[in-house]
């Protein structure tokens, strides 16, 4: 009932005359966790549905959790320590996908893709991608390899993602003792719309490893393309790309400043468009990035004007708002919503939020603008999970 309230008082807000009232501002909602200091919102649907992860008391290690109607709910792992909801999730169905560690080491060495998202114990295990329904959760699997990763999922069974092969490519970063960087290909694929279905996709001419990071309820999957490296971007990210419902792959083109890494893709709604970050020139370490949204009609367009800029997308709505954080001039992270029409707002500006705290991440965005984020550590070394949504 929450949810459809909400969603009559933006249809009614969207009815007024344009002009008639600044910029909405937020009402901020801190969700309840379990009593550990890290806690992070990653996704929110239209059946107001919060996913991403938690801590519990005096423990650092990651467990995927939902939030439905505020209420938390711990998924558990595939028998490891960490497990995740690391990107946006838009299927309605009870439907939810993320990384998890299992129990068995990881026989190359690699820190593979999940490493990023995990903050103790990301190393030494082999990682995969799930789907959690039922009340259950069961891993993905791969294309021969010991590694696998879920990003997204639509509300046609269809999972996004990205699984090693058992090829050992050239162009990968390469690990042994004391190292841990990829040694196996690894390719995009989607998972399903059977249990144990999984269908690579392809890579542009040339490329040799790739992810696919989010899928629409049309069938259009964007992601990236490119050489092995880390298993986390960089090279392998040279050209962020769409596929379309049949498979075809097209380069989109975002790296105009130009930058041959860090080309990511993070987000599509059904209309097609793709929110992301775009690698810097100057920066080959990808501590620099640039927001964009990219249409059909108008090609990329970088978010922000600021020569200092440094930004990252996270998220985007069928309306074409788009969600993320960048570094403020006072050196920290600020989360943003940005609209063709308003720009990049700070969600910490003066009358922006009903908020104390400071903002930090905006990972996504529903339909009806409510955005889900993270907040900045509090005195008590607390990050909390942000509901962020609007008001008249």
């Amino acid at each position: 009932m929450r949810n459809f309230q909400r969603k009559l008082l933006v249809s009614a807000l969207c009815a007024v005359a344009p002009g008639a009232f600044a910029a909405p501002a937020y009402h901020v909602d801190t969700l309840t966790v379990f009593g550990g200091t890290r806690n992070q919102g990653n996704s929110i649907n239209d059946a107001d549905v919060v996913s991403g992860f938690t801590t519990h008391p005096g423990d650092l290690h990651r467990h995927a959790t939902t939030w439905t109607s505020g209420a938390p709910a711990d998924l558990g792992t595939l028998g490891g320590p960490n497990s995740s909801v690391a990107w946006p999730v838009k299927n309605l169905h009870g439907r939810v996908v993320g990384i998890s560690q299992t129990n068995t080491p990881e026989p190359n060495g690699e820190a593979w893709s999940c490493a990023a998202f995990f903050q103790i114990d990301s190393i030494g295990y082999t990682c995969r991608g799930f789907v959690y329904e039922g009340g259950q959760m069961r891993a993905l699997p791969t294309l021969g390899g010991n590694n696998g990763y879920a990003s997204g999922a639509n509300n046609r069974g269809q999972i996004v993602g990205w699984a090693e092969t058992n090829v050992r490519d050239p162009s990968c970063e390469g690990a042994g003792p004391g190292l841990s960087g990829q040694v196996l290909q690894f390719l995009p694929v989607i998972y399903g719309p059977g249990a144990d279905a999984i269908r690579a996709l392809p890579l542009l001419p040339g490329d040799s490893s790739g992810a696919a990071v989010a899928v629409n309820d049309q069938g259009l999957v964007t992601g990236i393309s490119g050489a092995c490296d880390q298993a986390v971007g960089r090279h392998t990210a040279a050209h962020a790309v769409l596929w379309d419902s049949h498979g075809n792959v097209t380069d989109i083109g975002v790296g105009a400043l130009p930058a041959p890494f860090w080309n990511t893709p993070v987000a599509i709604n059904n209309n097609g468009d793709v929110a992301g970050f775009a690698g810097d020139a100057s920066d080959p370490t990808g501590n620099i990035t640039h927001a964009f949204i990219w249409t059909q009609n108008a090609g990329v367009q970088f978010l922000s004007n600021a020569v200092d800029d440094n930004s990252t997308a996270t998220g985007i709505n069928d309306a074409g708002q788009v969600v993320g954080y960048f570094v403020a001039a006072d050196g920290n992270l600020h989360g943003f919503v940005w609209d063709a029409q308003t720009g990049l707002k700070d969600l910490n500006s003066p009358g922006a939020t009903d908020y104390s705290g400071v903002i930090v991440l905006a990972n996504d965005i529903d339909n009806a603008g409510v955005i889900v984020g993270r907040s900045a550590t509090d005195a008590s070394g607390v990050r909390s999970v942000l509901q962020i949504t609007p008001v008249p």
